[in-house]
């Protein structure tokens, strides 16, 4: 993976800059939690039966969060650049999470630790304020992925995904997409060549 020339700094601008509005003080004590971290294409990040203990932003690169099911791998979330990653469940219950996160391609992300999160945002409200805002984020991607499997047929959720995340139907395989819309790849390509046509 080439070295990409970016600091802590500049993720730290570009939390404020999306999150909330900081100081240069704030700026700081941000900056003091980032930890970079790189991972190959096809590197497990955080593995079944770890405990999630940070929240992940991806600077370059994607990822994706799966399961096993009855021996069958089934993906729950894909993110690209500038979106956060975390297994919400497992970071807040401190227990070991069912979920993976394995990088799609060379992928440089900066973690935030949760407890040094938690114990900075005490002291500051503006970072509170990125600290929930990043947890309504996740919360609120996570609803609309259910509510898209639960109520929308399989041409609106692909075309749902095409709009809100149109470098995840560039750049992940179809297999994964197809999996992430719970769909079979036949289901996907037939989808597909009608969404082409229309």
């Amino acid at each position: 993976m080439p070295n990409i020339a970016i600091s802590t700094r500049d993720v730290a601008r570009e939390l404020a800059r999306r999150y909330s509005t900081m100081t240069h003080e704030e700026l700081d004590v941000l900056e003091n939690l980032l930890i970079p971290m790189r991972f190959q294409k096809g590197e497990i990040i955080l593995k079944a039966g770890d405990t999630c203990t940070c929240i992940y932003w991806i600077v370059k690169g994607m990822v994706r969060q799966f399961y096993y099911k009855n021996g069958k791998e089934l993906t729950e979330h894909m993110a690209t650049e500038n979106n956060i990653v975390m297994c919400i469940e497992s970071l807040f219950k401190e227990e070991p999470t069912c979920l993976q996160i394995m990088a799609l391609e060379p992928t440089l992300l900066f973690i935030m630790p949760r407890k040094m999160l938690e114990q900075v945002a005490m002291r500051s409200v503006n970072i509170q304020i990125l600290y929930r805002k990043i947890l309504e984020e996740s919360l609120i991607q996570s609803q609309i992925h259910a509510d898209m499997l639960r109520f929308e047929t399989a041409h609106d959720r692909y075309a749902k995904l095409v709009k809100r995340q149109p470098q995840l139907v560039l750049r992940a395989p179809l297999v994964y997409i197809a999996s992430y819309l719970q769909m079979t790849p036949e289901t996907l390509s037939r989808v597909r060549n009608a969404s082409a046509q229309d």
